[in-house]
Parts: C-alpha cells; sequence; structure tokens
C-alpha cells in the first residue's frame, strides 16, 4: 500500500530550520555574552589588585619621603659637626703658630732692625720697623725668603727715610719699613719635612750592568 504524504512538509523543515538557526543564534549571544561578563569580572579584579598595589606604593613612598628628610637633617647635622670639630682641630693645631712666628722673626732678622709692630691675621703677618740702612731690609727679605722654616713670600710694603735720635742725643737717618709676609700651617710644615726624609729614606738605583 503507497502512503502519500500531503502535509507541507517543505514549510515545516523551513520552519525547523529557522528555529535552529534562532537558536543557534541566541546560544552565540548567551555565549558571547558570558564570555565578556567574565572578561569584565577579571577586569574588575585585576583593576582591584592595581588599586591595592598603588595604595601600597604610596604608603611606602611616603615613609621613604620622611625617611629621606631624617637622612638629610643627620647629614647636616654630621657636616655642621665636621666643621666644628675642624675648627677645633685647626685651633689646636695653630695655637704654637705665634710661637714658631716669633722664633722665625729672630732668627731671620739681621743686625740693625728692629721691629715696632707686629700684627697676624689669619696666614698674613704684617711686620713694621726701623732700620739703619736699606741693605738690612733687603737682608731680611732673603732671609725669610730662602731660609725661614715658617715664613714665606715677603712683600715689602713700604721703605722710607726718617730721622731718628740714638742714646746720646745724635741725630741719625734710619728707614721706616713695612713688610708682608706669609705664615706656613703646621701640616705644610710637617709635609715638606716628610718630603725629604722619604727621599732620603728611597733604596738608590742599581746601575744597569754591562754586557
Amino acid at each position: 500500500m503507497i502512503l502519500i504524504n500531503l502535509l507541507p512538509h517543505r514549510e515545516e523543515r523551513r520552519k525547523r530550520r529557522k528555529a535552529a538557526y534562532f537558536a543557534g543564534l541566541g546560544l552565540a549571544a548567551g555565549a558571547g555574552l558570558a564570555v565578556v561578563a567574565a572578561w569584565y569580572l577579571i577586569l574588575q579584579q585585576m583593576t582591584s589588585i592595581q588599586q591595592e598595589r598603588n595604595a601600597f606604593l604610596t604608603t611606602e613612598i611616603r615613609k621613604l619621603e620622611v625617611q629621606i628628610k631624617d637622612i638629610a637633617t643627620l647629614r647636616a647635622e654630621i657636616e655642621s659637626l665636621k666643621a666644628r670639630q675642624k675648627a677645633v682641630e685647626d685651633l689646636q693645631i695653630d695655637r704654637n703658630v705665634p710661637v714658631h712666628v716669633l722664633n722665625e722673626l729672630v732668627k731671620q732678622t739681621p743686625e740693625g732692625v728692629y721691629f715696632t709692630t707686629v700684627k697676624q691675621d689669619g696666614q698674613t703677618l704684617s711686620v713694621s720697623g726701623v732700620a739703619q740702612t736699606n741693605e738690612r731690609v733687603s737682608e731680611f727679605l732673603r732671609n725669610t725668603a730662602n731660609s725661614s722654616e715658617w715664613l714665606v713670600k715677603p712683600e715689602l710694603v713700604e721703605i722710607k727715610a726718617s730721622s731718628g735720635v740714638t742714646a746720646n742725643r745724635e741725630r741719625k737717618r734710619l728707614f721706616d719699613f713695612s713688610v708682608r709676609l706669609s705664615v706656613k700651617r703646621p701640616q705644610d710644615v710637617t709635609a715638606e719635612a716628610a718630603g725629604p726624609a722619604a727621599a732620603a729614606s728611597a733604596p738608590a738605583a742599581k746601575p744597569a750592568k754591562k754586557a
């Protein structure tokens, strides 16, 4: 017996295909929304983690800034203490300089030269006095320039003729003069003394042997 389907099967098939198509679209849309939602949640979590890191870094940076300020204050205090210590050390080193200067003046001053004023300002020594002749002043300049341990760089500021009265009331021609000198620091004198000693203690070079 032959059965004949008189129903509109093509329309039914078309409807099934359309329903399957829309179902696929719905599934794709649902999957897309799920992916977007998952990615959004991941981004939110990453943003929250990064914000926490930023907050932690900000807190640590503030702590470091406070520490840096404290370090800068400590450095300033250390530099101030070093400056004070150096000033005290310089005073201790220089306390015997006037004694050495007076000894040098006694040693390097020739006969016929008399000092009226001696003034030291830092490393500069100014002396004024009276000399019997110009040659006496020149000799004093040579002595301090060539053979003085503490006085260097003598400079004649002024010399002029004047009339003086001797002990027996006789008028005698004298010369008023002013000289400026530089005073060495004790460490400079020590360094200069150590230089020749080190050179003398160094072993002499052996002569080369002839072939």
